[in-house]
Parts: structure tokens; sequence; C-alpha cells
């Protein structure tokens, strides 16, 4: 699972996004900076910052 939180560009948001893919993370945090955050542009420089940031989230091991 692919996720970003937010306020790793954003500081002060904690927003999460989770999928799994890279482009569904994309998908999901510009629909959250349209809606969220108005003043920021998703310029094809801030998506390479996104991109930079998406990690895969560790397994969880709850339920185990």
């Amino acid at each position: 699972m692919k996720t970003i939180t937010c306020g790793e560009l954003v500081p002060g948001c904690d927003y999460k996004a989770r999928a799994d893919t890279e482009a569904d993370v994309l998908s999901k945090v510009s629909e959250h900076v349209r809606t969220a955050h108005p003043e920021i542009e998703m310029t094809p420089k801030m998506v390479e910052k996104v991109k930079s940031k998406i990690h895969e989230e560790p397994h969880s091991s709850a339920g185990q």
C-alpha cells in the first residue's frame, strides 16, 4: 500500500492518502489539494515533490 501524509508538504495538515498505486495516491492528493489547499497549484514540479514523498506503508501485524 502506497501512502503519503499531506503534512510532509503542507505543515500542519494531517490528511493521509493511501492507495495501491502511486497514480491512485496522486489522484487522491490532487483532489485533497483542490478542496483543502486551493492556494496550491498542482504544477509538474509539485507533482514531482508529491511523488518524492510517497512511500510504501509498512505491513501491519494487527490481527496476528
